[in-house]
């Protein structure tokens, strides 16, 4: 495409746009290109002419498949024009691309308002920082109302969603005034702001420009290309050279396309790009507009292009000053068996498919070597029709699909140093790694802490390109590990025999060797939803929620329907949208959005059916390999220690020390709660939105308040004459006294006996059934142990069981019989306690009572001691005491 002006543009701009399907994307794009003339007349999607859609199998469906470009000019700015996917299925090419943008360009249905999908793509633009303009769209179309969408953009995007249709209005200038104090002042004292002022206000994201109009019509698309000129403002590139791959293609010839954005400096033909371990040079620069490309001999800063002659690229890599990097928000979380026709290997189709990942890696081809098949996972099943269809189009093959499951993940609860050794004759290589949990969505992530006197810098450098390099896969199932920091502790080279697939091997080994000592745990997808349905229907979508394993936040009236929103697992709610039009007669509404991964809320029955043996992946063994009379052998992951050549990094006292500073940040502080808070916020959780109520929902409520006040009535009555229990839970209780806590700090099971012991003298004044509780959930394999103590019983949980939940099931179980005390002062346990009629100690009224049984006991034994007290003389009769006083 010939620029519109032979001059030399002053600045490059990349801007892409985004949606929810259906909201007129391309449509825009269309309007864009045709106002700023760089095309002659619009397309239409229904018409399989849009400029933007250039493959088939986009103009057959009508939906947006593949991120593309158009390049045109718009006064001194040359922008190139991103073209994103709206489908959620294809939201991970999507946000390939949010890595290269200067801005976005967010369109929004008036008809539909804020969708799931589009909060979704709100929250990956403020994850990557994208200065966005709104474009409105649809606004023709009879019910669309301009202030209650601008409302609702507020309240579910961001307060500073402005109007720029009123522009230079009075109004206009005090809603950006209001985002920024120094703009405030400067409208107070001038009664306006410049251009200038608002464009850097809406690049550092405190302001968000929304315009409204019909991209179909051309109705306000000129206003809103006129906007992006004024309000945009050129990037300050560096002049050291820098660029940035976003994605992977090939053209009709199959030749391999670099998809990159220039960040610095020039990039010209025939430069030499280093992409470790070798050095490629750049045959051929394309500037592309649809599916038609210009050649170029050098690309400038700012500047989208595809360039040839490069190999083993993938998005995320960086050249220059760009690091390589790229952790994708949206990931798939579906995976399928490929079944192929008679007559096709796998061995053959493999690499084909592996292509195909190239271009789209959340595709995720997987071979599975234990069961002999090809897996993909993908994002949804629209994805997979496309992925059927790609496949006939580009091998000339038709596969079919297996029934999906769910991409479960693993990672660890506690701290351990995994170690792979790998030493068969002539080779030598040690590894010896830290891991440790993080927080949910965090990834993986990896350090050295090594030093260099122990293992050269080139072998860390080596071990962490490993660790790097491929996914790992956990121990319970096989799944890929996340939300871990792997640590690189020690290691050993030989001077010798190190080859660099040595260290590979160790590495591999020392990850397993981890996973097997830790304590892994399962994780599933779960979704954010937001559900609509009318107010008579919500108990049914609550107890559906229910069903799947969900939480939700108080349903909320908005007009005749209630909305309810929360999470739940994907693997129950996959589906639920056709229950919900069922059942609603097509007026109720579900938005799903991926919201990360949770702990597997089936996880024995999953990790049963999957049946994965760790010990049998031959793939990822967990032992190791060592050296003996010039033989080598391997040794088992639980003896890997034994033979080790490096001492360990990770000791016995660190160990406990962290989980001794686990237990003690759980119990430190006393929360403690009284009766009537715990009574107003458990009134204020049944009672929510009870005038809203009406029908069913009404009974429904009515039954859980009488039972809410019988259960409040059973708490603050006397019960009936019968068994008396008083639960303590044991470590709250040690670290809410304070002699108690000075001991554990010095021997934690001190602290326990001298608890044990006081709880003892107690129990034999109170004269109850007196149960100490203590948390052993870490300690692998342990069930429920009950033992006696003198005349009271100790309870140390069951591994995966907390000392809080074990007392929540026995007040669940028997605070509706008996009369049960629970002394803690863990505020969320007392309102659950609170909530099954038990009585409530906090951790200073157990001492006080404590304190005062005890004065009881000594007032009384001295009491006997008067009583009991006896002389000599009032044990004798009248006739000798007679004499007595006459011996005087």
């Amino acid at each position: 495409m010939e620029a519109t002006s032979e001059s030399k543009p002053k600045r490059y701009t990349c801007i892409g746009i985004l949606a929810h399907v259906d909201a007129g994307k391309t449509t825009l794009s269309e309007g864009l290109l045709y106002e700023s003339g760089s095309i002659r007349s619009m397309g239409r999607v229904d018409n399989k002419d849009a400029f933007l859609d250039t493959h088939e199998i986009e103009r057959n469906r009508g939906i947006t498949i593949f991120s593309k470009q158009a390049v045109f000019r718009f006064g001194e700015m040359e922008i190139t024009l991103l073209d994103t996917p709206g489908h959620v299925d294809f939201s991970a090419e999507m946000e390939r691309t949010l890595q290269v943008l200067d801005y976005a360009v967010l369109v929004i249905s008036g008809a539909d308002g804020v969708q799931g999908h589009t909060q979704t793509l709100w929250s990956l633009l403020e994850k990557y920082k994208i200065p966005t303009f709104l474009f409105i769209n649809k606004m023709d179309q009879p019910g669309t109302d301009k202030q209650w969408i601008l409302t609702e953009l507020k309240n579910r995007l961001d307060e500073g969603c402005v109007d720029f249709s009123r522009e230079c209005g009075e109004d206009f200038y005090e809603d950006i005034a209001v985002c920024d104090e120094g703009l405030l002042n400067t409208y107070l004292d001038s009664g306006r702001i410049g251009s200038r002022d608002i464009a850097e206000i809406i690049a550092e994201r405190r302001v968000f420009p929304c315009y409204f109009g019909s991209a179909l019509k051309a109705d306000g698309v000129r206003e809103f290309l006129q906007g992006i000129g004024s309000y945009t403002r050129p990037v300050d590139y560096p002049e050291e050279f820098g660029a940035k791959v976003f994605k992977i293609s090939r053209d009709e010839q199959g030749s391999r396309l670099t998809h990159l954005k220039v960040t610095g400096g020039v990039l010209k033909v025939r430069s030499a790009l280093i992409q470790k371990p070798k050095e490629e040079k750049v045959s051929q620069i394309r500037i592309y507009s649809g599916e038609k490309y210009q050649t170029a001999e050098e690309a400038q800063a700012g500047m989208i292009c595809a360039v040839t002659g490069l190999a083993d690229t993938r998005p995320g890599d960086g050249f220059g000053i760009e690091d390589t990097g790229y952790e994708p928000a949206l990931e798939p979380v579906l995976t399928y068996q490929v079944i192929l026709p008679e007559g096709v290997s796998a061995g053959v189709m493999l690499p084909k498919l592996r292509q195909l990942q190239e271009e789209e890696p959340e595709l995720h081809i997987v071979w599975n070597e234990q069961l002999q098949e090809i897996q993909v996972q993908i994002m949804g099943e629209v994805q997979l029709e496309i992925l059927k269809s790609l496949i006939a189009e580009r091998f000339d093959t038709e596969v079919e699909f297996g029934t999906g499951n769910i991409v479960y993940k693993e990672t660890i609860k506690n701290t351990v140093e995994g170690v792979g050794h790998f030493e068969p004759l002539r080779h030598y290589a040690e590894v010896h790694l830290f891991m440790e949990p993080l927080e949910p969505g965090s990834g993986l992530q990896f350090d050295t802490q090594c030093s260099e006197d122990m293992l050269d810098k080139n072998w860390q450098r080596l071990i962490l390109t490993h660790l790097q390099e491929r996914e790992h896969s956990g121990v319970l199932t096989g799944s890929a590990i996340t939300d871990m920091k792997i640590t690189l502790a020690a290691g050993r080279a030989h001077l010798k025999h190190t080859e660099g697939g040595d260290f590979r091997q160790a590495t591999y080994r020392a990850v397993r060797q981890g996973l097997k000592q830790a304590e892994s745990v399962l994780l599933e997808p779960y979704y954010e939803f937001r559900l609509e349905v009318p107010q008579q229907m919500v108990g049914r979508a609550m107890s559906d929620i229910e069903r799947m394993y969900g939480e939700f936040e108080n349903p909320q009236t908005e007009g005749e329907m209630s909305v309810l929103t929360g999470s739940a697992p994907v693997s129950e709610m996959n589906g639920y949208q056709r229950e919900v039009i069922a059942y609603a007669k097509g007026r109720g509404r579900l938005f799903c959005a991926l919201n990360g991964y949770r702990p597997c809320h089936n996880a024995d029955e999953v990790i049963e059916n999957t049946g994965y043996d760790s010990e049998r992946d031959t793939d990822n063994p967990t032992g190791s390999v060592f050296c003996s009379h010039g033989a080598g052998f391997t040794v088992s992951w639980d003896k890997v220690k034994d033979y080790m050549h490096v001492d360990s990094q990770l000791t016995d006292n660190e160990k406990e020390t962290e989980e001794e500073n686990a237990v003690r940040r759980s119990y430190t502080e006393e929360e403690w709660i009284d009766t009537e808070e715990i009574d107003r916020i458990l009134e204020q959780t049944y009672f929510a939105n009870r005038k809203k109520k009406t029908g069913w929902a009404k009974k429904k409520l009515e039954r859980t308040i009488d039972d809410y006040k019988s259960s409040a009535f059973r708490a603050s009555v006397k019960k009936k004459p019968g068994e008396k229990y008083l639960l303590v839970d044991g470590y709250n209780i040690i670290f809410a006294w304070e002699d108690l806590r000075e001991l554990a700090e010095a021997n934690i099971d001190a602290a326990r006996g001298k608890l044990l012991d006081i709880m003892s003298n107690y129990q034999g004044i109170r004269k109850c059934q007196l149960i100490v509780v203590f948390d052993a959930y870490r300690v692998v394999g342990h069930d429920t142990e009950i033992l006696d103590y003198h005349n009271i019983h100790v309870v140390y949980t069951k591994e995966a069981e907390t000392a809080d939940q074990y007392i929540e099931k026995f007040a669940h179980e028997h605070g509706r019989k008996y009369d049960v005390t629970v002394a803690t002062s863990d505020g969320m346990e007392q309102i659950i306690i609170r909530g099954q009629g038990c009585s409530l100690l906090s951790a200073r009224e157990l001492l006080e009572e404590v304190n005062l049984a005890n004065q009881t006991l000594r007032e009384k034994y001295l009491e006997k001691q008067q009583k009991d007290r006896s002389y000599l003389l009032d044990s004798m009769s009248e006739e000798e005491l007679k004499k007595i006083r006459d011996l005087e």
